[in-house]
């Protein structure tokens, strides 16, 4: 603070010497020629008033400085300070201040002081350009960027007290990130929660925050993530305005359009429709009979002549005689003229007429679930009641009504429903009616522009089930809208349908371009936050002053919503009663349905379910898929991840138990980049398998206000990695690809749905095991709703349970948006392990202990199941023992076969001698036989004693001797002793 003192001595000293130095050559200083300001401020806060030349040396004898004004004075709104009296003055008419502020409300160019500038908020992504996206001034607004960059625009400014900042938006579109937020000289930012702009719903919306002295610099910042085709809607400003300057020593003159009759004016007031207003204005002057001007307009314009599309046809209410009329009606407000040339009617040659109103026709009855008052008008039945359209009824004992809203007959705009018009580019015109009732139908009437957006919305309290209906986790529905339509187009019109929680936050869900036959669709609810539809027509995306599609239309013919809280009935059913009253209808057991026509409840064959949309006979009952059961509800089927499925070859019976792949897992498609490089994945989520009460698969929205949310067992969104708003991704367009479970097999097809095989090859023994997933959600292009399939794979090389990898022809899961299909490797996908997966390994018989070792077959092809029997350990005999085993054994036995061999030939010999004698005795007598008595032993005679050795032989010659060779006669040599005592043989 001293230093700014010191600085402003030596500014006054230094304009001081100037004048000295000049005054001799310079001519003396007019008003003109000159203007005031203040110094910078003391640590006293106190200034000087000086004065400062035009330009520089060009005249002298500026006035003296003298003492200014406090640092914190400053004037009201509508005064400025009048720098050579110091006092503050009204502003003129046609003019307007707001005393210690600036304002800018004309965007012609970018306003001194502003700066804008694109960036790209992906830090991973380098080759995005963004130095074109920038905000563009449009005259009366400035607009932001439309691409997937970031674009800011801000404002610095110094405070000399807490002040205000306040400007008014429009925030369409719920794709956009916009946010406002002001950072000081410390760089800190408004807290994280209020920087973030609320979407407009249909005017513009205005903004106020308190600023704290000192310097503020003021930043709006707008990033798109709309991946999609559709045309993004840009972020609109206009109007800022900052209080909380040091003075305004001038007033604005007020902008072409605008005017401030009174002197004093803190603002301007926009001219009224058909009227105009140059700049500066302090009233506005009246168009021209054949000229026009909407409201806030700096010129009138030419009437057109009037055409076809000026005017739009309408049904009047049913009057007290029950008749209704045609009526043609001009679009509000007119802009044409009916007596000016140019148009071309067919039986005129000028402008065209309004046509005559129809002739009184009767009126067609009212809608289902209501009657006909007295006044032809028509009224709801009361609850528990029921109508055609004409008169309502009670409903029997035993049934009950079905509530809703069924609306085919368009008389009247439903209480409920209403029309708008939204135009893209902004404008201040009061037409509101987008669609009008047609009696059959409610159609589309034409725009200002054809770029303009025809708006139909219908809301709802919120949604309650039939008392027959059982509440359940697995059943997801809610209620149910339809709705009949078709359009017609010579360009590239569009019909959006949204739904959400108001119609400002609403999403799309679907939509048609072009010409679309009469059809319908269905569209399920799943969440009481959806209470709000939006049906949107646009006629073309691009944009043009001249109408040259407006005989292209909408036509909405019947539109059904179920169990609607408040609604009404058409019809009764029947229902269970319970036992506490005669007419309170129940739900029937779980497992039961209802047989037709009767309130009696008949189970359902086991392991089935009911359908949520069919509780009526035994067609109700669905039987569940392979390998899967049903809840304790019957509602739904469901895996406990355990299943028995038969090996290829009908071997053995493979179980598996995925529980450890139970838990919810994500993964991502390969990168995908829009036109202008910024990157951007899909983004999976699987919640595989489980029982009731199981963790679901959950994406999520997290860039709209609705922060829509999807859940089911397998559900896709799109991510952009990203810094805004702190999150490292942000996550758009969730939706289900699965919420059903149809069964789990390793056939590859199933209820309709195959599995993708050929992108999954594999060379195992062992099956996949797949699981069969279908969405409820149709769309234009599935009319069938979604499904899923996911491959399980044994694969006990990979590390982590969510190797999961999408077909290579098809790098976002999916080729044709309806069937996804996914492989999922994994070591927890192999067959429980068994008895037949190991083998035993025995060692060898070390110092009397054998050891048995069990180890798994190879290549392991199972987790879990049984596990290796520890090692066993067993007693055994060595080699050593058993050799001297058998040498003691085989000595043994060759003495007792030499024993034995030594007495056989003991008694072999003795016989030989009897037989040598024998035949002694017979050698004179042939053909005689001896005597029997002759070679008998006689009693008392020794066989020893008849056997003579003259000589003694070792035991080998003796061996030797008895197994000689026979003679060539056939007899054996017989030894014999003779009476010479020698030994001689006979052969």
């Amino acid at each position: 603070m001293m230093r700014r003192a010191s600085h402003s001595f030596l500014h006054l000293l230094w304009l001081f010497f100037v004048q000295i130095y000049a005054s001799s050559d310079l001519p003396i200083c007019k008003e003109s020629d000159y203007h005031f300001e203040y110094t910078d401020c003391d640590v006293l806060g106190s200034r000087w008033r000086v004065a400062v030349p035009n330009k520089p040396d060009t005249c002298t004898g500026l006035p003296d400085p003298v003492k200014g004004t406090q640092c914190t004075f400053s004037c009201s709104e509508g005064e400025f300070l009048d720098m050579g009296s110091q006092e503050c003055q009204k502003c003129s008419g046609g003019t307007y201040s707001l005393g210690t502020g600036v304002a800018f409300d004309e965007w012609d160019s970018m306003p001194a002081g502003f700066i804008s500038h694109g960036m790209n908020m992906n830090i991973a992504d380098i080759y995005t350009n963004c130095s074109n996206s920038t905000w563009i001034p449009k005259g009366d607004y400035i607009a932001s960027n439309i691409d997937e960059c970031t674009s800011t625009l801000s404002y610095a400014v110094s405070l000399k007290k807490a002040g205000t900042v306040s400007f008014e938006y429009f925030y369409p579109d719920n794709t956009i990130f916009f946010e406002f937020y002001v950072q000081n000289d410390q760089c800190e930012s408004t807290d994280s929660e209020g920087r973030w702009m609320s979407t407009s719903e249909k005017d513009w919306t205005p903004h106020n925050l308190k600023l704290n002295r000192g310097n503020n610099v003021l930043y709006w910042r707008t990033t798109s993530f709309a991946l999609v085709g559709s045309a993004v809607k840009p972020v609109l400003l206009r109007n800022i305005a900052i209080s909380g300057v040091a003075y305004t020593s001038e007033c604005f003159h007020c902008k072409p359009g605008t005017y401030s009759a009174k002197p004093g004016s803190a603002h301007c007031t926009p001219c009224p429709a058909d009227s105009y207003s140059n700049k500066g204005a302090t009233v506005c002057q009246q168009c021209e009979v054949d000229k026009y001007a909407e409201a806030g307009s700096g010129s009138c314009k030419q009437r057109p002549a009037c055409t076809t599309s000026d005017y739009f046809y309408t049904h009047t209410p049913c009057d007290s005689k029950g008749q209704t009329q045609l009526m043609y009606k001009w679009i509000e407000p007119k802009i044409c003229s009916e007596i000016v040339e140019g148009a071309v009617d067919n039986s005129t040659g000028g402008a065209v007429k309004l046509p005559a109103s129809g002739q009184m026709e009767t009126c067609p009855p009212c809608n289902p679930g209501f009657s006909v008052t007295n006044t032809s008008g028509c009224e709801p039945c009361p609850h528990g009641s029921y109508s055609n359209g004409t008169v309502c009824a009670e409903c029997p004992v035993g049934t009950e009504p079905v509530v809703g809203f069924e609306y085919k007959w368009w008389n009247k705009m439903p209480d409920n429903m209403r029309s708008s018009v939204y135009s893209r580019e902004y404008s201040d015109s009061v037409r509101s009616t987008g669609w009008e009732v047609a009696g059959e139908y409610i159609y589309t009437t034409q725009g200002d522009l054809d770029s303009d957006y025809m708006m139909l919305s219908l809301t709802v309290p919120g949604y309650r089930l039939p008392h027959s209906v059982a509440k359940d986790d697995e059943r997801s529905e809610l209620s149910r809208i339809s709705f009949v339509f078709e359009t017609q187009c010579t360009a590239d019109c569009t019909l959006y349908f949204m739904a959400g929680y108001s119609e400002r936050t609403n999403d799309m869900v679907e939509h048609w371009s072009g010409t679309t036959r009469k059809q319908s669709y269905s569209y399920l609810v799943k969440s009481n936050s959806t209470v709000s539809f939006t049906w949107g027509f646009q006629r073309t995306q691009a944009y043009s002053e001249v109408r040259q599609y407006s005989g292209d239309f909408a036509k909405m013919y019947t539109v059904q919503i179920t169990n609607v809280v408040g609604g009404v009935a058409s019809q009764c059913r029947h229902c269970a009663l319970g036992s506490g009253s005669a007419s309170e209808c129940v739900p029937c057991p779980p497992g039961h349905y209802m047989v037709n026509g009767t309130g009696v409840c008949k189970s359902c064959p086991p392991n089935t379910f009911i359908r949520a949309d069919q509780t009526v006979g035994e067609a109700a009952c669905i039987h569940c898929g392979p390998n899967t059961h049903s809840n304790k509800a019957h509602s739904a089927c469901v895996s406990d991840c355990r299943l028995d499925l038969q090996s290829t070859g009908g071997g053995e019976v493979l179980q598996y138990d995925f529980t450890p792949l139970a838990n919810i897992t994500s993964f991502q498609s390969s990168p995908r980049f829009t036109s202008k490089g910024l990157r951007y994945f899909h983004q999976f989520r699987v919640g595989l398998c489980g029982e009731e009460g199981r963790e679901v698969a959950v994406c999520v929205d997290n860039v709209t206000e609705s922060r829509k949310e999807v859940r089911g067992y397998a559900c896709q969104s799109t991510v952009v990695p990203s810094e805004v708003r702190g999150q490292s991704v942000v996550s758009s367009q969730p939706f289900t690809i699965g919420d059903t479970l149809i069964g789990v097999t390793s056939d590859t097809s199933l209820d309709s749905i195959a599995s993708l095989e050929s992108s999954f090859i594999t060379k195992s023994n062992l099956p996949d095991v797949i699981f069969y997933y279908r969405s409820s959600e149709t769309t234009q292009a599935c009319k069938k709703g979604r499904t899923t399939t996911i491959r399980l794979r044994c694969d006990p090389t990979v590390t982590g349970k969510d190797q999961i990898t999408l077909p290579g022809k098809c790098s976002e899961g999916t080729c044709d948006g309806c069937s996804f299909h996914f492989l999922w490797r994994s070591p927890y996908a192999c067959p429980l392990c068994t008895e037949s997966h190991y083998r035993e390994i025995v060692s060898a018989c070390i110092q009397g202990i054998q050891r048995t070792t069990y180890v798994w077959q190879q290549p392991l092809q199972c987790t879990g199941g049984v596990s290796l029997p520890a090692q066993t350990v067993s007693a055994c005999v060595t080699l050593d023992f058993w050799l001297k085993v058998g040498v003691s054994t085989g000595t043994v036995a060759a003495v007792l076969l030499i024993s034995i061999s030594c007495y056989f030939w003991k008694r072999t010999r003795k016989l030989e001698y009897k037989y040598s004698k024998l035949m002694m005795t017979a050698g004179d007598k042939e053909c005689e036989l001896p005597a029997a008595d002759s070679c008998a032993i006689m009693e008392g005679e020794d066989a020893e004693d008849d056997l003579i050795y003259l000589t003694k032989k070792s035991f080998f010659t003796k061996i030797k001797s008895f197994s000689r060779e026979r003679s060539s006669d056939g007899f054996d040599s017989v030894p014999l002793k003779s009476s010479s005592g020698l030994e001689m043989e006979m052969s």
